[in-house]
Formats: C-alpha cells, structure tokens, sequence
C-alpha cells in the first residue's frame, strides 16, 4: 500500500473541506449589493423585533457565502415608521443600482418598491397583504415580472387569532379591533371571521400618527367590550409602550399578532415564525443573485407560526386557559 506523508494528507484532506466552501463564498467575484426597505429603523427608540428578524437575514446570507465587506453591500433604508417615506428610499435604492431590493413587511414597502422599478429583482415577505389579489404576483406558482418571495399568510393567521382568542374565553361575544391604514387588510379578515364565531367586532380605527390610542381605549371601554384584538402596523410597534400600559389598565384579555405582544404583558399571541421567513427571504436573494429570475421562483407560503400565551397575566384578569390551548402553545409564560 503506497503511504502519504501525514502533512499531505491533512492538507488534502482541508482542501476537500474549504474549497466547496471558499467557491461559494466568492460566488461569481463581484461585490452584490442588496437593498432592505425597512418600515421602522434597525434601532428604534421602542422594542421591536426588527433588528432580531434582520440579524437572522444577514446569519442566513453568512451562511451562503455572503460576507459584508466582500462581496456583499447591505444598503439599508428605514421609514422610520413615516410610510409616505418610502417611494424616495425605493427610488434612491434604484439610483444605488443595487442587485435585489428586499420589501419584507406591510404592502406599502412593496408598493414603493414595485413603483421605483419593473426591472431590479424584488424579494417581499408579504406580511399583511394578498400578494395576489392587489396583482403584484400572477400566482404562487409562476408569479412572473420581477417579484417573487413569501406570502406570510396574514390574513389567514388574522383569523386564526380571533378564533384562538375565543376559544380562550368561550363566552365573549364583544371584541374591540384597533387598526389603520395598513392593517385594512387584516381587519377585513377579522371582519369575516368573526359571523361565524358569534362574535361583535367593534372597529377602532387610527388615524394621523403618532396615534392616540387613549381615546381608542375609551371608546372600547364604552362599547362595552370584552377583548381586544391589536392587528399589526409598524406604527403600532412605534407606540407599543403606550398599547401596553393601556392593555395594562384596561384590564383588557388582548390578543396580539406578534409574539412580543404577549411576552410583554398581553393575554396572548399568535403569529408567523418571522426568523424562519427572514431567513426563507435570504434564500431568495441568494438564488437571484446566482442568476435566478424572480418569474421562475414559486411564492412560498410559511410552514412555522407561535401561540404565545401569557399565564401570568391570565392569573391577573381571573382567566383560566383551556388546557388544550396550553398544550398547542410553543411558549406559556409563567
């Protein structure tokens, strides 16, 4: 048997390991750069989980080879939650002549960018919206133009939460709705799904932001409502802190549509797994980026979502959570 002196063979043998390694990472030598509208800046003055979401985003394009400051530029522009903002950062992502623009979030980032271009590839991550239905993609399948990316489901998951919120406290039959402009969607959504549950939607809409949400509360409370549905909006996450404290004093059971919304201090939560979709928005850009048109890649839609239920404030309010809702939660807060 011919022997190899073990110097080589270590050598060939991490050869065999980086080279896979070090041709994806150059990919095709060029530095790809890759536009991000943000409906709220990656360091907000309030909790969001914005910057949690984008980190996984950037984990992911590591992971395919992209090192910022190699061959990939990250050209990231935030509306600050001023969404009439948002058609001149899409323009000016345009004159940067970047490679893909990501839209991940309410339909007005898509709008914006679909407006600025019909020829840069666009990801969306179309959270609050039917990508379908306002006609930015022709299907799933083959959504043809230069938009492709995930359908988040949301208005499926909008109605998912009314019908966990009553399974939770079987005998309400009034629920307070706080919405605006860029949850029109969702509170459509609610709206259907209410009739057959035997609910009474009490619609609060905001208007004019920084919105004033004691009013809104007010009126819930004069309506005699007996839960509150938060549907989501970027500005919502702006003012969460002010939600919360009214949630607080309300005495509200509330259901939010993300996560955060119960871990901090909301009955419960039901929403779409944003880390995994982030990270499926990664892929994405990685495909077009190695030559794939946006018209050829199928929409995807989320196989992953979160019922967060917070135990502690049902101990609060005197609510006792069925135990099959406990059991079908990821997270119980205690």
């Amino acid at each position: 048997m011919r022997r190899y002196p073990v110097g080589l063979v270590v050598m060939l043998a991490l050869a065999i390991l980086v080279t896979p390694l070090a041709a994806h990472a150059q990919l095709s030598g060029k530095v790809f750069r890759v536009g991000v509208l943000l409906p709220l800046s990656l360091t907000p003055t309030l909790p969001s989980p914005q910057p949690q979401l984008f980190q996984a985003f950037q984990q992911r394009l590591q992971e395919l080879g992209y090192v910022e400051g190699q061959n990939l530029a990250l050209e990231v522009r935030a509306a600050e939650g001023k969404l009439d903002r948002l058609p001149s950062l899409a323009a000016e992502l345009v004159r940067l002549n970047v490679d893909v623009i990501v839209a991940a979030g309410p339909e007005s980032l898509l709008r914006a960018a679909r407006g600025a271009t019909d020829t840069i590839p666009i990801v969306m991550s179309a959270r609050d919206y039917d990508p379908i239905a306002l006609g930015y993609v022709a299907g799933l399948a083959r959504p043809g133009g230069n938009i492709t990316g995930v359908v988040q489901q949301r208005l499926e998951v909008t109605a998912k939460q009314l019908e966990l919120l009553k399974e939770a406290l079987p005998t309400v039959t009034r629920v307070a709705v706080l919405w605006d402009d860029a949850a029109a969607d969702q509170r459509r959504a609610a709206e259907t799904a209410a009739r057959p549950l035997g609910v009474q939607l009490q619609l609060l809409e905001l208007r004019h932001p920084p919105y004033e949400f004691v009013g809104a509360f007010a009126a819930a409370a004069q309506g005699q409502a007996e839960a509150l549905l938060v549907l989501n909006s970027p500005i919502f996450f702006m003012q969460r802190d002010q939600i919360m404290d009214l949630v607080a004093k309300s005495r509200l059971p509330t259901m939010f549509g993300v996560s955060d919304g119960a871990r901090a201090g909301g009955l419960m939560a039901y929403d779409v797994d944003n880390v995994d979709t982030w990270r499926r928005v990664a892929d994405y850009v990685d495909k077009i980026l190695k030559g794939a048109k946006p018209a050829d890649l199928p929409v995807e839609q989320p196989t992953k979502f979160e019922l967060v239920i917070n135990l502690k404030t049902a101990k609060a309010l005197g609510i006792t959570i069925p135990p099959h809702l406990l059991v079908l939660a990821d997270e119980v807060l205690q």
